[in-house]
């Protein structure tokens, strides 16, 4: 079996985001990443090259395959910037109605800038979203 690419590494949080080109990107990837250091209690972590992470689980499929994979995260894509909701959207229909201009995936946030969205809703959704990954993977 292949291993995950995507891995937990010591590459710089800081610089990474402040490469990103897009200002409005740049400037939101660190409103997120304050948000979630203040949220998590945790220090921001690199996941392969692209996401900013904060804590850690292991999971393990039926199939076989396990992994590790961060608790909570984000990454500022050029199309939007992912906020990685990790138990996936299904209890959270309230916040998500809250929450303004968004698209979701199967656990992935997508946010065009957060000037779209209601900063309040945003961040129960980080703290609801924590909470869920602690009772399903507690340390």
């Amino acid at each position: 079996m292949s291993a995950l690419k995507t891995q937990l590494n010591d590459a710089n949080v800081e610089e990474f985001l402040a490469a990103v080109e897009n200002d409005r990107r740049r400037e939101d990837s660190f409103t997120v990443l304050e948000l979630m250091k203040r949220v998590t209690g945790e220090k921001p972590r690199m996941w392969g090259t692209s996401i900013v992470g904060f804590g850690s689980y292991h999971y393990r499929y039926a199939s076989g395959r396990e992994g590790d994979w961060p608790r909570i995260g984000f990454s500022p894509r050029k199309q939007s910037l992912t906020i990685y909701v990790m138990p996936g959207f299904s209890n959270y229909d309230d916040l998500l109605s809250r929450l303004g201009k968004h698209r979701t995936g199967k656990s992935c946030l997508y946010v065009n800038k957060l000037a779209d969205v209601d900063m309040d809703a945003l961040e129960q959704l980080i703290r609801s979203s924590l909470e869920a990954m602690r009772e399903m993977y507690p340390d």
